[in-house]
């Protein structure tokens, strides 16, 4: 089931429209305490959320959510300052669409969310590539040999794997990684970022597993 929360009803009406015709069952809100009451007596699979709500502001729906429940959120944002994505990214966000958007990106979020592997909780070996990383025993091995990783670029690496598909802004990275003090440390990440692909990507000039969306943060992409 897909909550759709957004206060444009033309917008409403047609994506619930699309988003029925390929089976989901959509219920739908308008404000933000509207989402909260429909999400508790309703548990969504996924929630689309606009962050421009009359009531509440969708940040403050996305941190509500985030108090019980894991659901997958993507956030619909008509905002141009990325500050503001990277805020509810931060409040737990998965991922955004801006609007205007193309109704084919939109559902194809939804599927990359609605495929998302089991958590590496579950499936503690993930694989990257050649590569394979064993979040059990903290070791990552190419073949039957060791990748040596530093304490940095493993703490960074597994905070990746361990949230697959799931855009994490830098703040979110610097903050969990290098700790309080670094939040604006973008060169730390970028340098660690590079070195990480270097070590672990096919092709580290084109990435496919560890990818950068500019100005905002990084994702895990796991092997389809």
């Amino acid at each position: 089931m897909v909550l759709l929360v957004d206060d444009e009803p033309q917008l409403v009406r047609a994506l619930g429209i699309n988003l029925r015709a390929r089976g989901y069952d959509v219920y739908t809100a308008a404000t933000g305490r509207d989402a909260l009451h429909t999400a508790a007596e309703h548990p969504p699979d996924i929630v689309i959320l606009d962050l421009g709500l009359p009531d509440i502001d969708g940040v403050e729906v996305v941190m509500g959510l985030r108090g019980w429940t894991a659901v997958p959120i993507l956030v619909l944002s008509g905002r141009s300052d990325s500050a503001d994505k990277v805020e509810a990214l931060d409040a737990g966000a998965d991922d955004y669409v801006t609007k205007p958007f193309g109704i084919d990106e939109l559902l194809a979020r939804l599927r990359a969310m609605a495929r998302r592997n089991p958590s590496p909780e579950d499936q503690p070996v993930v694989t990257i590539g050649d590569v394979t990383v064993d979040l059990a025993d903290r070791r990552v091995r190419r073949g039957d040999q060791d990748v040596r990783l530093t304490p940095t670029e493993w703490h960074l690496l597994e905070v990746l794997v361990r949230n697959p598909g799931k855009l994490l802004s830098q703040r979110q990275l610097l903050q969990e990684v290098w700790g309080p003090g670094y939040e604006t440390a973008q060169g730390n990440l970028r340098l660690y970022m590079a070195q990480l692909r270097k070590k672990l990507e096919p092709d580290p000039a084109r990435p496919r597993h560890l990818l950068n969306e500019p100005g905002m943060g990084y994702r895990f992409e796991p092997d389809r």
